[in-house]
């Protein structure tokens, strides 16, 4: 059964939905139809190209992607095959997609269109197929304004810097070895999107189902719209949906795995069982116990490498994880007789360091969570699937579970809007900036931890403390913010 309830969160907190949320920013007049010049920075970030659209992101310039990425993937690629497409609710997701099948079958190469759907299908879909490569269109979670462009490569992995530089190159003007000889034809193959909903199921164990839970899913107005709920249904469970229609003017908007609040106060209002937030793609994914407690990426990566330690089949007990990773999750695990690396913050690297040490387990404390038995990246669904049949095969609630787990140290997370986009990226020449960040670190020794970093997709500086009590965590995180707030944002 499921039952779908859409709140917004101004409807909770008793206000209105404020209309600075809609899509259309960006698109007014020639939705951005002129190639703007391109930034003389890199265009590739932590997870693809992604941005304002009519600023940086318009339809000239998908066009051009989608032609480079065509020339790319096919001269790496040993054999010949489609790229396969898919795209999240975003208004301007539509043009995109467009824009991105022209240049690619006009560098030849055939487009197998999956419409909407979460950003693992993409990469699933390309793994086990013919394709050369796959291209997901979404601003994962980022407000609806925003959108971006990851591309995969053929093993279904995200396409490595080599890759993007050449492509780059070719947005460039700079050569690109290779020949079209003929256009590509463009496919709608909307049903293969059940294959892989398929492949999410079977990778439960035959006698594993969800029978007796009641599980709300918040779909943040996004990709998992249409799957999630069949899945988990089918699965057994009692299903109360939240946000659960494709919709470009609010996916992400004050709901999904950015903002708990109201999925927090529907698990208790309707006395559930636990619950998941998805984002926009559906690519990542938090839980909220019965209490309606946050239990974010650090837990689940937890709860998940235990059963996986005891059924002996985590090696080296190894998880991969990222330096936002808290230490009392490290501390925890090392006790379990784990062992933790830690990587960049993207689940890219996270990926990479998977692959480099054979690790099975690994993501992020913000829910990217890759399970290498299951599949090649980060799935919201997959891990939402797991943690429920987890917490179904245990017997105990899941707030029981993570009270057996360990106890998180105080960390505060704050982020400085930085626009200057220079002065963002190289905020590490910021001489003031790095005697506060030394500052912290000596009066902390080894009882917390400074992180300071630009946001890989976002216009942001962000800054993280980690201390031993929540004072000690507050007083250098208001100082560091202090500090980059009067010589960066200047």
């Amino acid at each position: 059964m499921v039952t779908s309830i859409n709140k917004t969160q101004g409807e909770i907190r008793g206000a209105s939905k404020s209309e600075s949320h809609k899509s259309g920013k960006g698109l007014d007049g020639n939705f951005g139809l002129n190639l703007l010049p391109l930034p003389t920075n890199a265009l590739f970030g932590t997870d693809g190209i992604r941005g304002e659209v009519g600023e940086l992101l318009n339809a000239p310039l998908a066009l051009q992607v989608g032609f480079w990425a065509g020339m790319v993937l096919q001269n790496h690629s040993c054999q010949t095959g489609p790229v396969i497409l898919g795209q999240d609710s975003r208004n301007s997701s539509d043009m995109l997609a467009m824009a991105l099948s022209a240049g690619l079958t006009a560098a030849g190469v055939e487009v197998w269109y999956l419409g909407l759907c979460p950003t693992p299908t993409v990469a699933y879909l390309t793994s086990i197929s013919e394709a050369i490569g796959g291209v997901m269109i979404s601003a994962s979670h980022n407000p609806p304004e925003d959108n971006g462009i990851k591309i995969f490569n053929g093993n279904g992995s995200k396409l490595s810097p080599a890759l993007q530089t050449e492509i780059e190159a070719g947005l460039r003007g700079h050569t690109v070895t290779g020949k079209v000889s003929n256009c590509g034809r463009h496919y709608s193959r909307g049903e293969l999107v059940s294959q892989y909903g398929e492949t999410l199921k079977q990778s439960l164990q035959q006698t594993v189902n969800l029978q007796g839970l009641k599980i709300v899913l918040d779909l943040a107005w996004g990709a998992a719209v249409g799957l999630a709920p069949k899945i988990f249904t089918q699965m057994g469970a009692e299903v109360i949906c939240l946000h659960n229609e494709a919709d470009g003017d609010r996916i992400n908007v004050n709901c999904g795995s950015t903002n708990l609040e109201i999925l927090q106060a529907t698990v208790k209002e309707h006395d559930a069982d636990l619950g998941f937030a998805f984002d926009g793609d559906a690519d990542r994914v938090l839980a909220v116990d019965h209490t309606g407690r946050q239990v974010d990426g650090d837990y689940i990566l937890y709860l998940w490498g235990k059963h996986l330690q005891e059924q002996q089949k985590l090696p080296d007990n190894l998880i991969v994880s990222t330096v936002m990773a808290n230490l009392g999750f490290e501390r925890a695990w090392q006790k379990q007789g784990g062992n933790l690396i830690r990587t960049a913050v993207g689940d890219q690297y996270v990926q990479a360091e998977m692959i480099k040490t054979g690790g099975m387990l690994g993501g992020e404390q913000s829910g990217h969570i890759l399970c290498r038995h299951y599949a090649i990246t980060g799935d919201g669904l997959l891990t939402a699937l797991h943690i429920a049949a987890l917490v179904k095969q245990a017997g105990v609630p899941l707030s029981e579970m993570v009270d057996q787990s360990f106890e998180t140290y105080p960390q505060l997370l704050r982020n400085v809007r930085v626009i200057d986009r220079d002065r963002r990226l190289n905020w590490q020449n910021c001489q003031p900036v790095q005697q506060a960040i030394a500052q912290a670190e000596a009066a902390l020794g080894d009882a917390g931890r400074i992180l300071v970093r630009a946001s890989g997709t976002e216009p942001l500086i962000r800054v993280m403390v980690e201390a031993a009590n929540a004072e000690l965590a507050n007083h250098w995180t208001n100082e560091l913010v202090s500090q980059v707030q009067q010589h960066l944002m200047v």
